[in-house]
């Protein structure tokens, strides 16, 4: 089991270093009066840890 465990973490691992080389490039964000600039994998994280913790917030409401 744990031998499965190590290769599903590699594997894993793998792949969200595979993402991150293939994105990058430096994307600029432009918000009412803010301009930000930043790689469009890190973007992409951002944007994932807001919809997980809205997720989070909302689970409960009906």
């Amino acid at each position: 089991m744990s031998q499965w465990k190590l290769i599903s973490i590699c594997a894993l691992t793998g792949v969200i270093v595979l993402f991150t080389v293939q994105n990058y490039e430096v994307v600029e964000i432009k918000f009412l009066f803010w301009n930000l600039a930043m790689s469009r994998a890190l973007m992409l994280f951002m944007v994932l840890i807001v919809g997980i913790t809205i997720g989070w917030l909302l689970r409960g409401h009906k």
